[in-house]
């Protein structure tokens, strides 16, 4: 800075009182996510995924019509992963991929798994179907939901549903909490809301 500029600048700030120091600090008393942020990230996320799942049916380990399907990612507790298997978790929502093609199975499913995690849903039931006469190998869209599902963060495990809800036709999945859900969990737990 010149001397003429640091004299304006003086002069401007010739009558600006310095704040009183604080100690205390003031917190929102709740985050809450817009709707429009919500269906923003998730358009985000969700293009990021169709580009890295693969739609080539070369890249897809293939599975059979009538095998049990299930995954857990580290960190998913024993307990939590057996009521899953045994269906003891509300189902939130479901859909139904099979008869889809391929392409149109991989984007419903990307959707739907963003858009549920999104609105904190925790167990969605998937179908899929076993796809004994698919072409050109049998199971096509089972394998490639196998495959899928275990790319995607916001799944936790999955696991083929009672006899039921669909058998080796269709997946438990579990989902994670959202952010939303962690924030009041922290804000819970901070308060010491978990001893009451």
């Amino acid at each position: 800075m010149n001397q003429k500029d640091m004299d304006l600048f003086r002069e401007e700030m010739a009558d600006v009182v310095p704040l009183k120091p604080s100690h205390s600090v003031h917190l929102a008393a709740r985050f809450s996510v817009s709707e429009v942020q919500l269906a923003r990230n998730a358009a985000a996320q969700s293009s990021e995924y169709l580009q890295r799942l693969p739609l080539e049916l070369a890249r897809i380990p293939p599975v059979k019509p009538d095998d049990m399907l299930s995954f857990k990612r580290e960190g998913v507790q024993d307990a939590v992963f057996k009521n899953l298997r045994l269906g003891k978790y509300k189902i939130a929502a479901e859909l139904d991929v099979h008869g889809m093609n391929v392409r149109q199975a991989r984007d419903s499913l990307v959707a739907f798994i963003l858009q549920r995690y999104q609105r904190g849903e925790r167990c969605v039931l998937l179908i899929h179907g076993k796809g004994h006469t698919n072409k050109p190998f049998p199971a096509v869209i089972k394998s490639c939901v196998n495959y899928w599902l275990t790319q995607l963060d916001e799944v936790l495990a999955f696991h083929s549903a009672q006899r039921e809800q669909g058998c080796y036709g269709a997946l438990y999945v579990m989902l994670p909490k959202n952010e939303q859900q962690r924030l009041e969990n922290r804000e819970t737990n901070r308060r010491g809301g978990h001893l009451r």
